[in-house]
């Protein structure tokens, strides 16, 4: 088996990418591996704290790694900080890097060629799977999921704090990835198969945060759920 870490979000995806290599039987995963933010330690966009990523770990029964980065810190510093972290894992015999990208293959290309750099093979498990058939799967397998951040130009406020579901896919308006696999929304996942038991956490509030776009000329509003 190869030994790997998993790049792991909270979310759907992850959740999913994590059970089709726990099933696949290649890979022994020594850690879920996460990159949250010093100020306030949460996951970028996801929002998700510490407290219930530990949570998610120990439902999981997989340990837990986490890097804090500055939100300030450069790119070169973001760079190195990673580089550092992948040497930790050589260490320990890891060379398989797991993500649970879908089709976006400029990203994808991306992975693989910092992890090359890094000595480190990057592998998908959910690559290229009908996204369609993926989120009915992930649902009918008892995944329970709720949207902690949306994307406000492309989906408006009701949809925080929505569970994933039939219902949910239903009302997902036209142009908008069944996934969210463009940035369109961000989950936390709860419970499902991969759960030994379903991870515990309350509805703090609802807020939003307004983010400059690449001209600095408009306002883009994002709408979180703070969980705890």
């Amino acid at each position: 088996m190869k030994k790997a870490y998993f790049n792991w979000s909270s979310g759907k995806d992850s959740a999913f990418a994590l059970y089709k290599a726990l099933k696949s039987e290649i890979y022994d995963i020594r850690c879920l591996f996460t990159v949250i933010k010093r100020d306030g330690s949460k996951i970028a966009m996801h929002e998700i704290g510490m407290e219930l990523l530990k949570r998610q770990a120990e439902a999981i029964g997989i340990p837990l790694t986490v890097l804090e980065l500055d939100v300030t810190a450069s790119p070169n510093e973001y760079k190195m900080s990673m580089e550092m972290q992948m040497e930790k894992f050589k260490k320990e015999q890891i060379s398989t890097a797991l993500f649970g990208d879908i089709y976006l293959q400029e990203l994808r290309d991306k992975r693989i060629a910092n992890c090359k750099k890094q000595g480190m093979q990057a592998e998908f498990p959910l690559w290229k799977i009908n996204t369609d058939e993926l989120l009915k799967e992930f649902i009918s397998l008892g995944f329970k999921s709720i949207v902690t951040c949306v994307d406000g130009s492309v989906l408006d406020e009701s949809f925080v704090g929505r569970i994933i579901d039939e219902s949910f896919l239903n009302d997902l308006p036209d142009g908008v990835d069944i996934c969210g696999e463009n940035g369109e929304y961000h989950s936390f996942v709860f419970d499902g198969p991969i759960f030994c038991n379903p991870v515990e956490f309350e509805i703090v509030q609802r807020y939003h945060k307004d983010y400059p776009d690449e001209t600095n000329t408009l306002q883009n509003r994002y709408w979180y759920l703070e969980l705890r």
